[in-house]
């Protein structure tokens, strides 16, 4: 009987309407968000997302230095799936472990030797979900 009523007032055809013009928005605020903000795009979307914001090198000392990367928290599930983290295990030491990964892995592709020391992260908790990296 509602959907009778709906059809015979137009009820229904405005109410695809209004979902139409809704994705379409939605569609609009999705493009500008993947252009102003690529992280919370891709949060939005449930997308693991990993970025490289700075590279420093010590002036004095070329060998010492470090990345500085950004991430968000389906990176953390798909690195935890991967067998780089478990529960209980900080976010920034699961992101070192595959980091090392991906270091060793362009070192053996330019034929470097990978069994060479490596540094080491230091975290400390600061407040809630974040953290001193050195």
């Amino acid at each position: 009987m509602k959907n009778f009523l709906k059809k015979l007032i137009g009820l229904d055809k405005e109410e695809v309407r209004i979902a139409e013009e809704s994705a379409l928005l939605d569609a609009k605020e999705l493009e500008h968000l993947k252009k102003r903000d690529p992280k919370a795009y891709a949060t939005k979307r449930k997308e693991p997302w990993v970025n490289v914001i700075d590279v420093k090198v010590n002036k004095e000392n070329v060998r010492n230095g470090f990345f500085e990367l950004d991430w968000n928290e389906f990176f953390i599930l798909e690195l935890r799936r991967a067998g780089y983290g478990e529960e209980g295990d900080l976010e920034e030491e699961i992101v070192d472990r595959w980091f090392r990964d991906v270091v060793y892995q362009m070192l053996e592709q330019e034929g470097q030797d990978t069994s060479r020391g490596a540094g080491y992260i230091n975290v400390v908790p600061i407040d809630k979900g974040k953290s001193s990296v050195s």
